[in-house]
């Protein structure tokens, strides 16, 4: 089978996305891992098939696959990605909603910026400490859509990301789903560094949309930063985040960035 695909990129988050809105492909794990190889396949940290909406909530819907060929509820950068491509294939103006198994997302576009929300914030854990190989760790968590620990560091070029990454994802702390886990450095006022390993993908991602938000979000409640705040990734890009402090939790969240075309193609579906 002859698989025709678009290659996107959000902040250096790189998928692969499928126009599937016949339901007629039905792909495996094993074939999501091969697609998404770096040296055996188009190379990407995930796969998304656009299908039409279930619940009568959204028109559109996506099913999101990590590199390693697991399910994800929410990626903060494919949705965005995703959006755009709805668009072009679907012409409209205005916002776009569509179906993810975190709740339904709306995007607004500008250019090549997108901006999305993201579904509330839940389990929001504060100065917990955590036994590692190298001595204890002031850990904070949030699920913005996904599970996110995250640790502030006075310099993230410094950070083991692999080595320390893996550690903390799996952590006895985060079972049995483990986490994903995001080094924070503080720049100035509003403004952070972040660098991220990802659940799914096992190894450092050059940005990851659910991170910079729960980091952001994270930073409002440790450091006392205001919306928006300003996140650059390791990818290189600046993203945005804005929200609205409610109940001792999070409202209106939303994340901005750039979602770009880089080719299209075919491939053999094997």
């Amino acid at each position: 089978m002859v698989l025709e695909f678009t290659k996107m990129d959000g902040a250096g988050n790189d998928f692969i996305v499928v126009d599937n809105r016949s339901r007629k492909l039905k792909i495996s794990p094993e074939q999501v891992m091969r697609l998404c190889h770096r040296q055996h396949g188009i190379g990407a940290d995930g796969l998304v098939l656009l299908v039409p909406g279930s619940s009568g909530q959204a028109p559109w819907a996506w099913e999101f696959y990590n590199s390693d060929g697991s399910v994800a509820e929410m990626c903060g950068n494919a949705s965005r990605c995703f959006a755009r491509y709805v668009r072009r294939l679907v012409p409209g103006a205005g916002s776009l909603a569509f179906e993810t198994l975190a709740g339904v997302i709306t995007a607004e576009f500008d250019g090549d910026l997108v901006s999305v929300n993201l579904t509330a914030p839940q389990n929001l854990r504060l100065n917990e400490e955590i036994p590692l190989a190298g001595g204890p760790l002031e850990v904070h968590s949030l699920n913005t859509g996904v599970p996110h620990a995250v640790v502030f560091v006075p310099d993230v070029e410094k950070v083991e990301v692999l080595k320390l990454g893996a550690e903390i994802r799996r952590h006895p702390h985060f079972a049995p789903k483990g986490t994903n886990v995001n080094f924070a450095q503080v720049l100035d006022a509003g403004q952070l560094r972040v660098r991220t390993y990802e659940r799914g993908v096992e190894g450092e991602t050059l940005a990851c949309g659910t991170g910079v938000t729960a980091t952001a979000l994270i930073a409002a409640k440790v450091h006392g930063f205001q919306s928006p705040v300003a996140v650059r990734v390791q990818g290189g890009d600046t993203m945005g985040i804005s929200f609205a402090e409610a109940a001792g939790g999070f409202d209106k969240v939303r994340l901005r960035g750039p979602a770009q075309f880089v080719f299209e193609g075919r491939v053999e579906l094997a």
